[in-house]
C-alpha cells in the first residue's frame, strides 16, 4: 500500500469517527429576550434548550438590574462542548444579557430617609435627593436588606449623606440630598369667594415646607374661623393676615346710629358711613345734622359710638 492510500484512509476514518458526533450535536437558537433573574447566565438562558444542557453555567450574571456582554466566539464553545450547535444566523456580534431586579424607586428611599431624620430629629422632614430618578436595585427572590448604615445631616443647611444598602450582602450606595423641616398649616378645603364667612368646615391641614411659608402666613385655625374673606380665595394655599377680616357690621354708604355718652348725657344722631367696618373697627362718619365727619368704633350692627375726645366735633 502507497503513502498516498495509507494516508487517504487514515482521513476517511477520522471523518467517520467526527460525522456521529455532528450529527449529534443539536441546533439552537438564540432567545429573543435574555433575562436572568439569578447570579449565574446559563445555556438554558441563552438558548431554548432543555435537559443537563440548560442548567450549564456560562458566566457570572451582572448585579440586579445591571448588564453584562458575552462575546459570540466564547458562547459557541461552551455551547459546543455541551452538544450544541448555534448557527448564529442573525450574525450577533454580542450577546447582552440583562438581570431582572426589585426596583427601590426614589419614592422609597425619600420615605426611608425621612422616618430615619424623624427618628433622630424628632420633626417631620421633605427630603429631595440630589438625583431625583435615584432607583436601587435588589435580587428578585430577596426579602428585607434595605436599610441605612450611615446617615449625616446639617440641621443649618439642610444637606445630608446617607450610605444604604438595597440588600443583604451588597455594597453600600451613597445618596445625597437635602432635608426640608415640614410645617401643618390650616388652608381653605375650596375656593371661597370674597365677602364670605369662614367656617370650620372650610379648613383643612397639609404640610407644607417651612422654607416656603411667608412671614405673615396663619397657622392657628382660631385666627381663621369666624373671619370674613377680603377677596376671592384659592383652596390649598397658606392663607395671610392681609386676605381675612372680621364681617363687616357696616357697609360704606349705609345709615347708622352715632353715640356719644358721658356721665350724666347721651347723645345720638344719625350719620352715613364713609367706609367699610368690621365690629371694633374704627371708621369715619359724616353726621348727617353737621355735615362734620367723625370717627367712631363700631359696636354692632347700624350703630358707632363716638369716644370722648371728639365730642366737641360730634
Amino acid at each position: 500500500m502507497t503513502r498516498t492510500s495509507l494516508l487517504a484512509l487514515t482521513c476517511l476514518a477520522a471523518s467517520a469517527l467526527i460525522a456521529p458526533q455532528a450529527l449529534a450535536s443539536d441546533a439552537v437558537v438564540l432567545r429573543e429576550t435574555l433575562l436572568v433573574d439569578g447570579a449565574h447566565i446559563t445555556l438554558g438562558d441563552l438558548f431554548t434548550v432543555e435537559g443537563e444542557a440548560a442548567g450549564v453555567v456560562v458566566a457570572r450574571a451582572p448585579e440586579p438590574g445591571g448588564r453584562t456582554s458575552l462575546t459570540v466566539e466564547y458562547v459557541r464553545r461552551i455551547a459546543a462542548d455541551n452538544g450544541l450547535d448555534w448557527a448564529n444566523a442573525a450574525s450577533v456580534r454580542r450577546i447582552t444579557v440583562a438581570r431582572d431586579s426589585q426596583v427601590i424607586d426614589a419614592a422609597t428611599l425619600t420615605d426611608l430617609l425621612e422616618g430615619e431624620l424623624f427618628a433622630e430629629e424628632g420633626r417631620v422632614h421633605e427630603v429631595r435627593l440630589s438625583n431625583t430618578a435615584m432607583a436601587l436595585h435588589a435580587p428578585v427572590d430577596a426579602t428585607g436588606g434595605l436599610q441605612i448604615e450611615s446617615l449625616n445631616f446639617d440641621p443649618r443647611s439642610g444637606m445630608l449623606v446617607a450610605d444604604i444598602t438595597p440588600y443583604d450582602g451588597a455594597q453600600p450606595v451613597r445618596i445625597t440630598g437635602r432635608a426640608y423641616v415640614t410645617v401643618d398649616v390650616p388652608v381653605l378645603a375650596r375656593a371661597i369667594p370674597a365677602g364670605t364667612e369662614i367656617s370650620d368646615a372650610d379648613i383643612e391641614w397639609v404640610s407644607l415646607r417651612s422654607d416656603r411659608l411667608r412671614p405673615d402666613s396663619l397657622l392657628d385655625p382660631d385666627s381663621i374661623i369666624g373671619l370674613e374673606t377680603r377677596r376671592a380665595l384659592r383652596p390649598g394655599e397658606p392663607l395671610r393676615g392681609y386676605d381675612l377680616q372680621r364681617p363687616l357690621m357696616i357697609e360704606r354708604g349705609e345709615l347708622v346710629t352715632l353715640v356719644f355718652e358721658a356721665p350724666g348725657i347721651q347723645l345720638s344722631v344719625r350719620a352715613r358711613a364713609m367706609e367699610n367696618a368690621a365690629d371694633g373697627e374704627v371708621a369715619r362718619f359724616v353726621n348727617l345734622q353737621s355735615s362734620r365727619t367723625v370717627e367712631a368704633l363700631v359696636d354692632g350692627p347700624g350703630r358707632a359710638r363716638v369716644g370722648a375726645s371728639p365730642a366737641a366735633s360730634f
